[in-house]
């Protein structure tokens, strides 16, 4: 019982390998698996004929340069066999989109905030519509879409899709697996959206072969909420990644109010909520607006550009309240790179002597060099890239090696 028990248990971390192989080199030959992997050419053999079988891979030719000798036989996954839905929850809107295997985005749709109610109940039948929606517009089964994979800002449960907290429902508890049951029967992940952006983020350094040694990215994001996602990429290319409630850090315990409840929290003062608070002098204790439209922002930051020292005052207090809170994570974890994005990014520049000013005065700052700081416009699509990718990953690791993936395709 024990030699089957192992025997078992060596055939996922085969099956694992291989998966794990396509997924880094794309459509890949019987050799270039073998010598990625360092399985032996039977057992690559053996696998990728199960994995044809199950209809989890496709092969094909691919010519000869100049059209001579045999064709290549690349390997590849199947994009039909299974689909991803990613969902996004975010200030104004739901967006979903479907994936294929292959990680070919299929369809994307949003439905406007306008139209949804903050009650959890009416909240998860506007999940549930968009989810009918994707499978009615891509002809496809419920059965086929695997994983629901969603995205917020907010407090999530350690390893349950369950959202504790979050700018849009409050403190409105939401096991989203369970409020997806019966109908729904994929396997439910909720994450952290910035989780995501930082992960796209090691990703992209993976892909451009600069891999030195293990490095970490963090990721910023500058919105009505405050996010921040940590991103680890190793020796091997594997990436791990987090993401702490940074914007709920305490920054001053006696400062503005928080929309958590608490006081002081960098959100408080960077949040675009808390920004309009000290620009037009309301009270600590009053929360404008849960969402602050953009226009409202922008001409803030237009009134500060043009000499309004309360709006400067504003902007100078964010960029404060967020460097001080990524210099601590500096202290805490070690210096990295910093990617700035959301739709405050526009508004930096207001922010930026105050972030510096607290960057560039931590102490290991002082002895090796300030981390490089960028920003990047297009925040939904980091957190769509990242989404995917751990998403295929878990399908793979966690289904198709397991060999779970009965009818996928059937």
């Amino acid at each position: 019982m024990l030699m089957k028990a192992s025997s078992e248990s060596l055939r996922r971390q085969n099956r694992a390998l291989v998966l794990s192989t396509l997924r880094r080199l794309g459509r890949a030959s019987h050799t270039e698996i073998a010598d990625w992997s360092g399985l032996s050419s039977s057992t690559v053999s053996a696998i990728t004929t199960e994995l044809e079988a199950e209809n989890i891979l496709k092969k094909r030719e691919q010519q000869q340069v100049g059209g001579r000798g045999r064709p290549r036989i690349l390997f590849g996954q199947n994009p039909d066999c299974a689909f991803i839905a990613a969902i996004r929850i975010y200030a104004e809107n739901l967006e979903f989109s479907l994936c294929d295997y292959s990680g070919t985005l299929k369809d994307r749709f949003t439905i406007k905030r306008e139209s949804i109610s903050q009650e959890p109940d009416f909240f998860i039948e506007n999940v549930k519509t968009g989810l009918e929606r994707l499978v009615e517009r891509a002809a496809i089964s419920r059965n086929e879409i695997r994983t629901i994979s969603i995205t917020s800002k907010g407090l999530v449960a350690r390893g349950q899709p369950i959202l504790l907290w979050s700018p849009i429902l409050d403190d409105s508890k939401i096991d989203f697996a369970q409020m997806l049951k019966p109908e729904w029967n994929a396997h439910v992940t909720l994450t952290n959206e910035t989780r995501y952006a930082a992960q796209a983020l090691a990703s992209r350094h993976r892909a451009s072969e600069v891999q030195l040694e293990t490095r970490r990215f963090a990721c910023l994001s500058l919105d009505h909420a405050i996010g921040l996602g940590v991103a680890t990429l190793d020796l091997a290319g594997e990436i791990t990644s987090f993401a702490p409630p940074f914007g709920h850090m305490v920054h001053n315990p006696d400062g503005p109010l928080c929309r958590c409840g608490l006081r002081g929290c960098i959100e408080a003062y960077t949040g675009f909520y808390g920004i309009l608070r000290t620009a037009f002098e309301a009270p600590p204790d009053v929360i404008p607006a849960k969402f602050i439209p953009l226009k409202e922002m922008e001409k803030i930051a237009d009134n500060a550009r043009n000499g309004d020292r309360m709006a400067q005052y504003a902007f100078r207090l964010a960029g404060d309240a967020v460097g001080m809170g990524i210099s601590r994570l500096h202290s805490f974890l070690g210096l990295m790179p910093v990617t700035i994005t959301g739709p405050g990014v526009r508004f930096f520049d207001l922010m930026q002597s105050g972030f510096e000013k607290h960057v560039s005065t931590n102490l290991q700052v002082r002895f090796e060099s300030v981390p490089e700081i960028s920003l990047e416009m297009d925040e939904p699509n980091l957190i769509y890239e990242g989404n995917v990718e751990a998403s295929l990953v878990d399908l793979d690791m966690n289904v198709i090696a397991e060999r779970r993936a009965e009818g996928l395709g059937q």
